[in-house]
């Protein structure tokens, strides 16, 4: 999926993220755990705001993202602020590095967006063969409880100066995902020119996370709750992952170790 109608109106939508304050909470845990970002990956970077933050804090940063859309604006967003950010256009299962990074991450649910078990894992086995040894791995991800009782078969409505958007839910209980479609209306002049969007997103276990990062050679450091240092709570809607790519993992994966 290009997610093209999307991209058009994905930053009008999202304008409350807080970009600025979530790279600094990430900057800050990495700071926790001792470990400098050096070269880092942005997965799933969308139209590349969370990827044009870190590159303000200092960060070296590309980005990454399979929609080629979403690419289109977050180059010329970086462009526009002066900076020349690289973007792969790949799909973060199927993601082939030229060589490795030190830090990795993804934000805004993308790992929501792999809807089969099997793409998640092989996600994580390509990021830990991307990362250098003591590499780290952040993501967020919206949790079951967020997919049960907040999204679920709710109807939202958002109104911009820009495009005037309905979001409907469809909760599938059996595996968590929620079916998404959103009818965006945008404006034009006095005219409204409607356009359409449906995906899914599936929400997945901390267990089931913890034991698919251990299969792809991480080591889990933390889980949060989101933007807190904290555990997360039974009503989370959204956690956060620390994972590392550490020597014994590595070593365990080589067969050089028990």
């Amino acid at each position: 999926m290009s997610y093209a109608a999307f991209a058009r109106y994905y930053d009008a939508l999202t304008r409350n993220v807080g970009y600025a304050e979530r790279a600094d909470y990430l900057l800050r845990m990495l700071d926790r755990f001792g470990h400098s970002p050096g070269l880092t990956l942005d997965v799933a970077c969308g139209t590349g705001s969370f990827t044009l933050a870190l590159a303000e804090r200092g960060v070296e940063v590309f980005g990454l993202d399979a929609s080629p859309e979403m690419l289109c604006f977050a180059q010329s967003k970086a462009a526009r602020a002066g900076y020349n950010l690289l973007f792969i256009c790949q799909r973060m299962q199927e993601m082939e590095l030229p060589g490795t990074v030190d830090t990795a991450v993804c934000s805004l649910d993308g790992i929501n967006h792999l809807t089969r078990e099997k793409d998640v894992l092989e996600t994580f086995r390509r990021v830990a063969r991307a990362l250098n040894p003591g590499g780290y791995f952040l993501f967020d991800a919206n949790t079951v409880y967020k997919h049960r009782v907040v999204l679920a078969d709710n109807v939202f409505v958002y109104e911009t100066r820009d495009v005037y958007c309905v979001w409907q839910n469809e909760y599938l209980p059996r595996d968590n995902r929620v079916g998404i479609t959103l009818d965006f209306f945008g404006r034009a002049g006095a005219d409204y020119h409607r356009s359409s969007e449906h995906f899914y997103e599936r929400a997945y276990s901390i267990r089931k996370l913890r034991s698919l990062l251990g299969k792809a050679g991480m080591t889990v450091r933390g889980v949060f709750q989101d933007m807190e240092f904290a555990g997360p709570s039974g009503n989370a809607e959204k956690v956060v992952f620390a994972a590392e790519k550490t020597e014994e993992t590595v070593a365990r994966r080589s067969g050089r170790i028990g």
